[in-house]
């Protein structure tokens, strides 16, 4: 048994658990396996570490550069033309036609405009920039969530998850090598957040307390036997699921809860509240929230496309710097926009653009951020880095100097191989005020 349960993938042993449990239980989802302290929580904060809360938003598909952050004129130039905007005083001049609130809040962020990545292919594309590693067939590398609960350790109470995944699908890396404690918890529709954990119809509290009893007796033989960290993990889940299907802390997940005119501003689509769920997730204390949106795979017909998902996109970030501004959390919550690549220069038979990772851009603000500000340079037509080149690995640093992580410390994996925050990635610290 022992050696079954090791040959599996950290995915593969995640799964098991999970429907073991529900199996067991009849609970339907299993949050605790990211609940339990992390170790090192010791660990001091040396790198610039204002951001104590960070909201990923991740752009599926690869974001088009020359029509959001890094607009061209000339035969590059996309469908609409590039506007001014508010960059205070900044180094900030402009940015596709499309960003119309981004231009008003221009001095709230910076823009690395120098991103440039080795792959043109959507799953090894995000991978690399969600860990900042290369995909191995051999070991699966942990995003910066993880990396932050391994060094930081737990910012809450025993209830609340460290990360939270929005809109997921199943493609993210997670917790990598590190104790699946450290995984985020998905949730796949922002809308029912985690109001399903409770047991399955018809389970009484009596009935679950005395499945609950008949478990814990039938593995105790197994645990005292398969003393690892993945059986660890199964145990707690017991514990830690019952603290939370009874935690007032639940309610931070509950979108009902925000007033309707709120709901409203971000967007009744799942980007929109996918982030303003983000804000109440860091607002409550968890460390690291991802909320995806796709659509950006532009092939065809581009004009329309950014009428629909950049103009979503260019509301929902406007609005979020907004409200946590307004919330007094911008200060100390670092928002990160990335994609897995760029798209091309040049405008494809069929209008729209094609996959382009010579060049792209990522966008920064608050935790710390300077405003208005712009870090490297593309060519005139934005199809090569021409000034501060920075790669998926400095990507990942950055996000992780901006949290206080030790960067440059070497973590072994339990294969006893050598890893760092971002694959020995260079923090680009001149985008921090």
């Amino acid at each position: 048994m022992k050696s079954a349960l090791n040959k599996l993938n950290p995915i593969a042993r995640r799964d098991f658990m999970m429907r073991t449990a529900q199996a067991a239980l009849g609970v339907t989802v299993m949050p605790s396996l990211n609940l339990s302290a992390a170790g090192n929580s010791g660990v001091g904060t040396p790198g610039f570490g204002k951001a104590k809360n960070v909201i990923f938003l991740w752009m599926g598909g690869g974001m088009t550069h020359i029509d959001t952050w890094d607009p061209k004129d000339g035969a590059t130039k996309g469908p609409t033309d590039p506007i001014k905007v508010n960059a205070g005083s900044g180094n900030m001049d402009r940015l596709g036609g499309t960003m119309v609130k981004m231009a008003k809040v221009a001095n709230k962020f910076s823009i690395i405009r120098s991103m440039s990545s080795k792959t043109g292919v959507h799953d090894q594309g995000t991978y690399v920039m969600k860990t900042g590693y290369e995909p191995r067939g051999t070991i699966v590398h942990p995003c910066i969530g993880a990396w932050a609960s391994h060094f930081l350790g737990r910012i809450k109470g025993p209830t609340l998850p460290d990360s939270v995944v929005v809109n997921s699908g199943n493609a993210f890396p997670g917790a990598g090598f590190f104790p699946t404690t450290m995984s985020p918890i998905p949730i796949s529709n922002p809308e029912s957040g985690l109001q399903n954990i409770k047991p399955s119809p018809g389970v009484t509290d009596d009935q679950f307390k005395k499945r609950l009893s008949l478990t814990d007796e039938f593995d105790m033989s197994f645990r005292k036997k398969f003393q690892s960290d993945d059986v660890k993990s199964y145990s707690e889940f017991y514990d830690e699921t019952v603290k939370l299907m009874k935690s007032e802390d639940l309610k931070a997940f509950d979108l009902s809860q925000e007033p309707a005119a709120v709901r409203e501003k971000f967007g009744k689509n799942n980007f929109g509240q996918g982030a303003l769920l983000a804000r109440r997730l860091v607002q409550a204390g968890v460390r690291f929230v991802e909320v995806q949106s796709g659509g950006w795979d532009m092939h065809n017909t581009i004009d329309t496309a950014l009428g629909t998902t950049a103009a979503t996109m260019d509301n929902v970030f406007a609005t979020l710097i907004e409200d946590l501004e307004s919330n007094g959390l911008l200060a100390s919550t670092m928002i990160v926009m990335g994609s897995e690549f760029g798209r091309t220069p040049d405008i494809n038979e069929n209008d729209g653009r094609d996959h382009y990772p010579l060049a792209y851009s990522t966008v920064f603000a608050g935790g710390g951020v300077k405003g208005g500000f712009v870090y490297g340079a593309t060519d005139k037509e934005g199809r090569r880095v021409a000034d501060k080149q920075c790669t998926p690995q400095d990507f990942q640093a950055t996000i992780g100097h901006g949290m206080g992580l030790p960067v440059d410390e070497v973590v072994m994996s339990p294969s006893n191989r050598p890893f760092t925050v971002g694959d020995k990635g260079v923090p680009v610290v001149e985008i921090f005020a």
